[in-house]
């Protein structure tokens, strides 16, 4: 008999989300939602205070995510869409799991050194142990499969490694060991005025990406800024090698548009890149004004976007407590009065 899919993907709340977190994760997160089981995708507004930047405007900005969610197609009737601050469970589950967590495990994990740079001492601890809340996020509700990049993926290791400590220390198979997704074939979205750099919201330029919530006028002015070089598009994809701007803004395109890098390297071949521009400005415009334009009638109507939220949370604790309640249980807690 074959497992049953239940698939947990979130998003940190901190601010604008870009045509790079749309292409290299949320479209593909759409496709996923129509072919697996079961889906939960969570905005995890509780990782967003382990900075302070991150903590600011925090519903606005968790209002965003949601409303980019089901603005890109995720359907909230089919896929549960929720806060992670309002499924109590996961803050209980990190706090266990943390009971089984080595300080030497936390001590290899990469993201917390590159965030803490040279201030490792001045850390929060919640920077610290935040994947083991993220392991939490994914374990309180036995997901099976969780869609990331590169970067996260030792998180999701962590969870794995966490989960097997739990089911052999208590000798039971109680938590699945999930898998992360990592897409092969996800479009890799540099910054506009970095080709080697990828698409951050982090980054200090505000041209160096693209905003889902860009006008037309701005989506085509970042685009004239764009960097690129001043030789012309070659004939073929070997040909951008070493040109990463050039070969961003191309690849954009082919994303956008269904087409492949060497098909538009043959029907731009020759051409300087202001006239490419243009084009690409045009294919942007068509695939993000739906998007746009979706996002903006939700953001205007919160009422309509935070029962989306409420509904998804109602759903999210139903199987996170149900799961909370069977951990107590391994762990030899009395039972609550209302779990009697």
């Amino acid at each position: 008999m074959s497992v049953h899919q239940r698939v947990l993907s979130g998003v940190r709340p901190t601010g604008h989300i870009h045509l790079g977190n749309y292409l290299g994760a949320i479209r593909n997160w759409v496709k996923m939602s129509s072919e697996t089981e079961e889906q939960l995708f969570c905005i995890v507004d509780q990782h967003a205070l382990t900075t302070a930047a991150d903590a600011e405007n925090l519903a606005e900005n968790t209002r965003m995510i949601a409303a980019a969610y089901i603005a890109c197609g995720i359907n909230p009737s089919q896929s549960a869409i929720f806060a992670q601050s309002h499924v109590p469970a996961h803050t209980e589950l990190s706090w266990y799991l943390s009971c089984f967590s080595p300080l030497g495990w936390l001590n290899r994990m990469t993201q917390f050194k590159d965030k803490a740079g040279k201030n490792k001492e001045s850390a929060n601890l919640g920077l610290y142990a935040y994947p083991v809340l993220m392991a939490a996020d994914i374990l309180v509700y036995k997901a099976t499969h969780v869609p990331v990049g590169e970067d996260q993926k030792q998180h999701v290791e962590l969870a794995r490694d966490l989960a097997g400590s739990f089911n052999n220390h208590y000798q039971q198979e109680f938590f699945p060991l999930p898998e992360p997704i990592i897409e092969k074939e996800t479009a890799r979205i540099m910054s506009l005025r970095d080709g080697t750099k990828k698409m951050s919201k982090s980054d200090l330029s505000d041209y160096s990406r693209i905003h889902l919530l860009d006008d037309n006028d701005t989506i085509a002015l970042k685009i004239r800024k764009a960097k690129t070089d001043s030789k012309p598009i070659p004939s073929s994809k070997k040909e951008l090698e070493n040109r990463p701007e050039a070969e961003n803004l191309i690849g954009i395109y082919a994303a956008l548009s269904g087409e492949t890098i060497d098909q538009l390297c043959s029907e731009f071949s020759g051409q300087q890149f202001s006239a490419f521009k243009q084009a690409l400005t045009e294919v942007i415009i068509t695939s993000l004004s739906p998007i746009r334009e979706k996002m903006n009638h939700l953001l205007q109507h919160h009422n309509e976007l935070d029962k989306i939220l409420y509904d998804g949370a109602e759903v999210a604790n139903v199987l996170a407590e149900k799961h909370i309640k069977e951990i107590r249980e391994v762990l030899g807690m009395i039972p609550r009065r209302k779990d009697r």
